[in-house]
């Protein structure tokens, strides 16, 4: 058989064993570890992760566990697009009636998985009261496909009953133009997920410069977290309303460098060509039989 490599981009995360509603899904696959796929993992010459999280938590998924080499090879995206005017025209199109207040965004499904119910939660909590101060809250925009959904409806009647009248905008799935503004003007990303693997959004967000407060489930909070590039919590109800709170307590002048550390930190560790060139000469090292290094994520 010749060598080969596994880039399993999550799947041997815990979550997916442990998580309720999957039961069943968690029994298929141990059955299928059991019989073919730790096969696969301890024969392969080497597992790719795209982050220190993602191997830390795959050695507590499925035993036994023992790969030959374990890489952190890293993820990434391209450069966003440049700012232009008609990316916040064409999100104020999709979203109407911002009128020009600042916002928080949440983009991506609408799905248990993403923690939306204690976002919702939490928001409301917060901001409830401050309708009645002369500094009206930020709104809380939700923007992701799945609102015709069970689920969906469910988080709507949520907002509705929970969060100050008309304070949270649900634009759909963004693309495009619109996507871009929606990323560029916001004053923060929010993701309290309880699983992601590594978090394009995310990752896109800072791209724009967008600092992020998201959750220790997903699995670059690390970097973030020491980058300065955004806040951290846990995903829970209690956790979401840290992080607004901390976020509500920043400067200013504190928010603008972080608004600059969300940029270096995407340049220097989730920039594609970056990641696409330390793949490419782990492999060659690899197959080299070369000791093998990995840029520091």
């Amino acid at each position: 058989m010749p060598p080969y490599y596994v880039f399993p981009h999550g799947m041997l995360d815990p979550w997916f064993q442990r998580a309720p509603g999957r039961r069943l899904k968690a029994v298929r696959n141990w059955c299928y570890w059991k019989l073919a796929e730790q096969k696969v993992i301890h024969r392969a010459e080497a597992l790719f992760f795209t982050s220190a999280g993602e191997m830390q938590l795959a050695q507590n998924t499925f035993h036994p566990y023992h790969p030959k080499r374990q890489v952190i090879v890293g993820l990434g995206v391209s450069q966003p697009p440049p700012y232009k005017q008609r990316m916040t025209d064409a999100f104020a199109q999709k979203c109407q009636g911002l009128r020009g207040r600042p916002y928080y965004l949440f983009l991506s499904r609408i799905d248990p998985k993403k923690g939306l119910d204690n976002l919702i939660q939490a928001y409301g909590s917060i901001y409830r009261q401050q309708l009645k101060t002369e500094r009206p809250p930020p709104y809380l925009v939700i923007a992701g496909p799945g609102l015709e959904t069970d689920y969906g409806k469910k988080m709507i009647d949520l907002a509705d009953g929970t969060c100050p009248p008309d304070s949270v905008l649900w634009p759909g799935m963004l693309t495009g133009d619109a996507k871009w503004g929606a990323l560029y003007n916001a004053e923060a990303f929010v993701l309290p997920s309880h699983q992601e693997n590594f978090g394009i959004a995310v990752v896109e967000a800072l791209t724009c410069g967008t600092p992020v407060l998201i959750s220790k489930q997903i699995n670059i909070w690390r970097e973030i977290q020491e980058d300065n590039a955004g806040l951290v919590g846990d995903d829970t109800l209690v956790g979401a309303q840290q992080l607004f709170r901390r976020w509500e307590s920043l400067s200013p002048k504190t928010k603008a460098i972080m608004k600059r550390a969300a940029q270096y930190c995407f340049s220097n560790r989730f920039e594609i060509g970056r990641a696409a060139q330390n793949l490419t000469m782990t492999i060659q090292e690899l197959t080299s039989k070369s000791p093998v290094r990995s840029i520091s994520l």
